[in-house]
C-alpha cells in the first residue's frame, strides 16, 4: 500500500491571485438533489467556515429543511440558500431528493434540477462569489459562472476511479462512444487506463452505463452532464487522497486536463462517549452490542436508496440467518418506494432469530455502531462514504453492490482484499441466501478470513488518521484562497 511518509501533493499549481489572497472568500455551493451528495457538501462547507470564509449552499426548500443543525461556531459563516425546485408532472408534490422518488423517476427529477438555472443565475449576479463549486448535473452552471468571472470547480463526492472509467475526455463524453453503446462494453477495464487492473461493471450492472451515456427524460446523458461540468471547470476537487490507490489521481488530471485537488477521505467525526450516553436510541442499541461477542457482529447497512426486491430482501435476510452469525440490520424502507410502508421479511425470520440479530427499521447512529467492538464485519452496498466509514474502524467489507458507482468500488476493494463480494449471477444480478452466508462467514470467523481482517486493520490507519484529513483541508483551503479570480465583473462597465 502506497504510503508516503509525509502529505506532499505531486501537482504543483500556479496562482491567479497575487495579492491579499487571504481575504475572506465567499463560495458558493451547489450539489446534486441526493443526500449522498447534499451531506459532502455541506460537510466540506464547514471546512471552509472554520477557516473563517463564507459559504452558501443551495439547494430545493425541503432539502435544507431536513439539514442537520449547523455548529453555533459556523453558523454565522454558512447561508443555506431554499431554492424552488419547479414542478414536474412525473414527479410526487413533495419530491425535491432522490430518497423521494424512485429510481426510474430520477431523470425527472433531474428534468426539475436544470430548471433551477434562473435561480441559479440570478443569485450568482446578485452575490458574485468568489467561487461555484458545484456537482456532476448542472451541465449549463459551468458557462454562467465563467460569464460571470466567478472560479468554479467541480466536487466529485465519488473516488476517482469512478470518474476516470466514464470515459477518456470530457468531449468523448459530451460526444458520445462509438465503442461504449451497449453493455458488453463495460465488462473489462477502460482501454485509456495504463496500468493493471480489475475496473469494470458485471454484466447486470453494466445496464447502468447504457443509460449513463443515453439520452433520459430530463433531455440529455448523464454523460453529457459530466463532461460539460469538466469541461467548463478550473478544477476537479475530488474525495480521495493520495495514500489510498494514488494512481488514479495522476491518471484523472491527464485524462481531463485539470488540476486535480483531492480534499481527503472526509471521515465523519468519531463518536464521543459523552454524546452517545445522551442518545436514547445508542442506549438502547449499545446494550444489545454489549451482550454479543467481541469481533462477530456484523453490521448490515445498504443506504437510504437501495431499493432491494422482495426476492432479494428475502434471500438477504435467510443468509443472514443461515450465517448463524449475530447480526445488526439497519433496515429502513426507501421514501422513493411504491411498494407497501411495511418492510415484509420472511415468515418466521425476526422469532428464529431473535436470540441473535436485530433488525433496526428507524434511524441507526451508523459511526457509533461500528465503532463498537462487537462488530466485527461490515455487510455493505459498497457507496463510497459507507466504506470510508467501515474502514476507518479496520472492519473487513462483505459487499453487496446495487446502483451507479459501488460495483466498480467492490472490483477495487476486492482486489486489495479487504473483503468479499457475494456472489451473483452474471446474467440478471441475483444472488442466493447460501452465498450471503458463505460470505458473511468468510470475512467474519473463518481462517481465510484473517487476510481480509488485516488489511482492513491496516488500512484504519490511512482512512482513520484524525491528522490527515486536516492537511488536505489546509491544502484545499489555500488552494481556494490563491486561485480565486482577481479581476470581479464591473456591473457599470
Amino acid at each position: 500500500m502506497f504510503q508516503p511518509t509525509q502529505f506532499e501533493p505531486p501537482i504543483s499549481f500556479t496562482a491567479m491571485a497575487t495579492t491579499d489572497d487571504r481575504k475572506q472568500l465567499h463560495v458558493a455551493m451547489f450539489p446534486w438533489l441526493a443526500f449522498g451528495h447534499i451531506i459532502p457538501f455541506l460537510e466540506l462547507s464547514k471546512s471552509i467556515a472554520q477557516k473563517g470564509h463564507r459559504v452558501s449552499l443551495l439547494s430545493a426548500a425541503r432539502n435544507i429543511q431536513r439539514l442537520p443543525t449547523l455548529p453555533s461556531n459556523l453558523s454565522p459563516l454558512i447561508n443555506l440558500v431554499k431554492l424552488t425546485l419547479p414542478r414536474v408532472k412525473e414527479l410526487p408534490s413533495n419530491a425535491e431528493s432522490t430518497m423521494d422518488v424512485s429510481t426510474n423517476d430520477i431523470p425527472y427529477l433531474k428534468r426539475a434540477f436544470d430548471g433551477f438555472q434562473p435561480e441559479v443565475t440570478r443569485f450568482l449576479e446578485e452575490e458574485s462569489p468568489d467561487w461555484i463549486i458545484y456537482d456532476f448535473a448542472p451541465y449549463w452552471l459551468p458557462s454562467v459562472a465563467a460569464g460571470l468571472g466567478i472560479s468554479r470547480a467541480f466536487f466529485s463526492i465519488i473516488n476517482a476511479w469512478f470518474i476516470a472509467f466514464q470515459g477518456p475526455s470530457p468531449n468523448d463524453l459530451i460526444n458520445g462512444s462509438d465503442e461504449r453503446t451497449i453493455a458488453d462494453d463495460f465488462l473489462a477495464p477502460p482501454k485509456w487506463v495504463p496500468f493493471p487492473s480489475k475496473l469494470c461493471y458485471r454484466k447486470h450492472e453494466a445496464n447502468w452505463m447504457v443509460g449513463c451515456v443515453s439520452v433520459n427524460a430530463s433531455e440529455v446523458s448523464d454523460a453529457y452532464r459530466l463532461g460539460m461540468v469538466l469541461k467548463g471547470s478550473d478544477c476537479i476537487f475530488i474525495r480521495h487522497c493520495y495514500e489510498f490507490e494514488p494512481q488514479w489521481l495522476t491518471l484523472l488530471e491527464k485524462l481531463h486536463t485539470l488540476p486535480v485537488v483531492p480534499v481527503g477521505l472526509m471521515p465523519p467525526e468519531t463518536p464521543t462517549d459523552v454524546v452517545d450516553a445522551k442518545d436514547a436510541t445508542w442506549v438502547t442499541i449499545k446494550k444489545w452490542l454489549d451482550g454479543q461477542q467481541k469481533g462477530h457482529v456484523v453490521y448490515v447497512a445498504l443506504g437510504s436508496e437501495v431499493m432491494m426486491s422482495k426476492t432479494e430482501l428475502d434471500e438477504l435476510a435467510l443468509g443472514l440467518e443461515l450465517s448463524g452469525l449475530p447480526f445488526f440490520w439497519a433496515l429502513r424502507k426507501s421514501v422513493g418506494s411504491t411498494k407497501s410502508n411495511s418492510i415484509e421479511l420472511p415468515d418466521g425470520f425476526l422469532e428464529r432469530t431473535r436470540d441473535r440479530g436485530v433488525v433496526w427499521t428507524s434511524w441507526v447512529p451508523q459511526l457509533q455502531v461500528l465503532s463498537h467492538e462487537s462488530v466485527g464485519g461490515f455487510l455493505t452496498h459498497c457507496g463510497w462514504g459507507s466504506i470510508v466509514e467501515g474502514l476507518m474502524f479496520g472492519h473487513p467489507l462483505i459487499m453487496l453492490p446495487f446502483l451507479v458507482d459501488q460495483g466498480l468500488n467492490a472490483r477495487i476493494l476486492v482486489d486489495k482484499q479487504v473483503g468479499v463480494e457475494v456472489p451473483r449471477n452474471e446474467e440478471d444480478g441475483s444472488f442466493v441466501k447460501e452465498s450471503v452466508a458463505v460470505s458473511m462467514r468468510s470475512v467474519v470467523v473463518d481462517n481465510e478470513g484473517k487476510i481480509y481482517r488485516a488489511n482492513a486493520m491496516e488500512l484504519s490507519q490511512t482512512f482513520g488518521d484524525s491528522e490527515l484529513p486536516k492537511k488536505y483541508v489546509d491544502h484545499f483551503i489555500d488552494y481556494l484562497e490563491k486561485n480565486r479570480r482577481v479581476v470581479a465583473i464591473n456591473d457599470e462597465t
